[in-house]
């Protein structure tokens, strides 16, 4: 998944930068969520702020398509799901909002009746940022795959280096490679059913007798 998770960020980053740079002069906030990783990006003036987990709807929600924050609430509560606290909310499509969660073992995870839920401490550094820049300048994008930087880019992989054959010195003789000497010994490990930790059954298997053949 990581490739792929690789290329939507790739991807994403250039229809950011369009949108977040088309004008400086209004240049402000995007907030991009993908509910398919669950992970939200924040761009301030086309840069790459934050990057966090967050936890959207069981069902699907919130729909997919592009949002102005509606309004603001700092501390809140769900009167719909027996009073659930929704702290530093920001409301972006009629009762849908972005906020904090006391369920923060589940973030990276879909668990929200719709809502999209943040780390408590993310949803305050988020309020107050849109809060600082105003609603104007903040746009609110949902989608279900490759918004900009929606997941950290996979580490490259370690590349192992071939070892190169050692050559021979001009006067010396090079020493038999492996593939041309049969050992003294044959070692073959093998493991059956062993428990975790276990070296598993070490099987030893005499080599063939070298073969002598006399000529006249």
């Amino acid at each position: 998944m990581r490739p792929l998770i690789g290329m939507a960020v790739m991807a994403g980053v250039a229809i950011a930068g369009s949108l977040a740079c088309a004008d400086p002069a209004r240049a402000g906030i995007v907030i991009a969520i993908d509910k398919s990783i669950q992970r939200m990006t924040v761009v301030v003036d086309g840069k790459e702020q934050y990057l966090w987990k967050v936890s959207t709807g069981t069902l699907g929600g919130p729909r997919s398509g592009t949002y102005r924050p509606q309004r603001l609430e700092k501390s809140w509560f769900s009167r719909k799901y027996g009073m659930s606290p929704m702290p530093h909310s920001i409301f972006f499509d009629e009762g849908y909002a972005i906020h904090g969660t006391v369920y923060v073992s589940r973030l990276g995870n879909r668990a929200s009746h719709g809502c999209v839920r943040l780390h408590p401490s993310n949803a305050a550094t988020l309020f107050s940022l849109v809060r600082s820049r105003g609603m104007g300048g903040t746009t609110i994008v949902v989608s279900n795959a490759g918004w900009p930087a929606a997941a950290k880019k996979p580490a490259p992989e370690a590349q192992v280096k071939a070892n190169p054959p050692k050559l021979a010195t001009p006067g010396t003789v090079a020493p038999p490679s492996l593939a041309s000497v049969k050992s003294e010994r044959i070692l073959i490990e093998r493991i059956v059913d062993t428990a975790p930790g276990s070296t598993g059954t070490v099987l030893v298997q005499p080599a063939e007798s070298p073969r002598v053949i006399l000529t006249r």
